[in-house]
């Protein structure tokens, strides 16, 4: 029986190499001479610090930049307020978001049972598997959820017949 798996998935070689070509950036930049302007990266999440507000909102403007240059779906990078603390110094966290979470997965799968497809589907391991009888109704499938925009990006592979 044909199937085909719906993943929310970000290439975090891409996230690896948008930063690093943001980091070359900020160290030739004449504003973010002398300063403190730092990003790293733990698991999921990005961590941006600057000296003061205005630095963070330029570093950001360059890391989501080069983000988006490398393909990177932006739909899927969380940003959080930034914390300033009384002494200036300023900290932003982006959260990477992978696979579908529970609310999300749950909507697309609403989505496709009211598109009355003949097709069945299921949540396996923060992805969507859909499975059909003929692979036209697959196909017809993922051109519904291209014309849809559900807040994250969606991928689709393993098709298979």
């Amino acid at each position: 029986m044909p199937s085909f798996d719906i993943v929310s998935e970000v290439d975090n070689g891409e996230i690896d190499n948008a930063l690093n070509q943001a980091r070359k950036e900020i160290a030739a930049r004449f504003d973010f001479k002398g300063s403190t302007a730092a990003v790293e990266v733990v698991k999921d999440v990005i961590k941006l610090s600057a000296e003061d507000a205005n630095h963070l909102k330029g570093l950001l403007e360059v890391v989501i930049n080069k983000l988006a240059k490398r393909n990177v779906d932006l739909r899927n990078i969380e940003r959080k307020d930034p914390a300033i603390s009384s002494v200036g110094h300023a900290t932003q966290e982006l959260h990477v978001k992978q696979g579908l979470e529970g609310e999300k997965a749950k909507e697309i799968v609403k989505a496709i049972k009211a598109n009355h497809a003949k097709v069945q589907s299921t949540l396996q391991d923060r992805q969507i598997r859909v499975t059909g009888k003929k692979r036209d109704d697959l196909q017809a499938v993922i051109q519904f959820l291209r014309t849809k925009d559900f807040g994250v990006a969606l991928g689709f592979k393993n098709f298979r017949d």
